[in-house]
This record gives C-alpha cells, structure tokens and sequence, in this order.
C-alpha cells in the first residue's frame, strides 16, 4: 500500500508542478520583443545607440549603423513603409498605382497596374530620391487583364523616406503608341469633374 500512496503522490506533484514550470517560462520570443522594446527610444533623443545591445563578435573598429529605433514590429519582424499615389484608371484600360516603399535602411518603387487595352504595353518605373538620384525599371506588361506588379532593385536609404518619389509611364509597346498613363507615388487625388 505503501508503494500505491508514493506512486500517487508523486503524480500529484508532478501534476502540480508542471504547470507552474510552463507558466514561469513565459512566451516563446519573448527575449526578441524585449531586445525590441529596450532598443526603441524617443525621436531627437542621442543615447539611441547606447541602448541597442552589441551582438557578439562586433568589429568596434566598423562603424555602426545602429537605428536610433527598433525596426521590429511587435517581434513579427521588419516593418514596410508604403507612400502611394491615388489609384489611376486612363480611358485605354490601364488601371495602376505607384508607390514608394521603406523597409530598414532600404527604398524601392513598385507600380501596382491591370491592363485591360487587349495589347502588350511597355512600362518604365523611375525611382527619384536626394542628390538626383534615379532608378529605372522597364517592364514589359503582358495583354491579359491580370493585376501585375513592376519593382525597382532595392537601394540603400539617403534622407529620409519623403525624399524619394516614383513615376510610372505605360505606353504601346516599342514606343509605337503614345503614352497612356502616368501614375506618380505623391500624386495629388483626382478631384471629381
């Protein structure tokens, strides 16, 4: 009997004691969303990098391009920035809009468009940011009415994200047609006529 009471009490323990133990372990990720919360300061605020831990096996003599706030949102990883225009719809059939995106230190341009003229067209993205600065991308679009996308390469951010603008062109294929539309990310909203 004695053997039953033991083999009884120690369930009982452990039945106990395990939840406490899972409860006391807290969240997974919640080392990375502390890292995150300690590392975000106030704007205008000069001892950012003091609060940024150090990773191991840092070269002190590399300069450091420690953000003055977290990049992380919420633990989920890198948050995007999006600047777009307004939705434009020419009277060919092209629908698009242009957009200019900040992720961390990089910015890039990317048009949204559907093209329903029933023609291919050709498409140039101009990415425009501080110290004349420009990026082009020509992209083909395709004669079916899917929604497509055209991106610029990603560059590394000079300024701030409001230095930088994107136009997007679309006209007939090989320069045989005029242009269609041009959708710009700081594009002013159409006001009705």
């Amino acid at each position: 009997m004695n053997l039953r009471l033991l083999a009884l009490s120690g369930v009982v323990a452990c039945a106990v004691a395990l939840p406490l133990a899972v409860a006391s372990a807290g969240q997974v990720g919640d080392d990375v969303r502390e890292v995150a919360r300690t590392a975000v300061q106030p704007a205008g605020r000069d001892d950012a990098k003091a609060s940024v831990p150090e990773r191991a096996g840092a070269d002190a003599a590399a300069p450091s391009a420690a953000p003055s706030r977290s990049p992380f949102l919420l633990g989920l990883g890198l948050a995007t920035a999006a600047r777009c225009g307004p939705e434009l719809t020419s009277p060919d059939g092209i629908e698009a809009q242009t957009c200019v995106l900040t992720q961390g230190e990089e910015t890039w341009a990317r048009t949204y468009y559907r093209n329903v003229t029933g023609g291919a067209l050709d498409s140039v993205l101009t990415l425009m940011g501080p110290g004349d600065r420009t990026v082009q991308m020509r992209c083909a679009v395709g004669a079916g009415d899917e929604p497509g996308t055209c991106e610029t390469p990603r560059e590394r951010t000079r300024g701030g994200p409001d230095a930088y603008t994107a136009v997007a062109e679309f006209a007939g294929e090989a320069g045989s047609g005029p242009l269609l539309l041009r959708s710009g990310s700081n594009s002013p909203a159409p006001n009705g006529s």
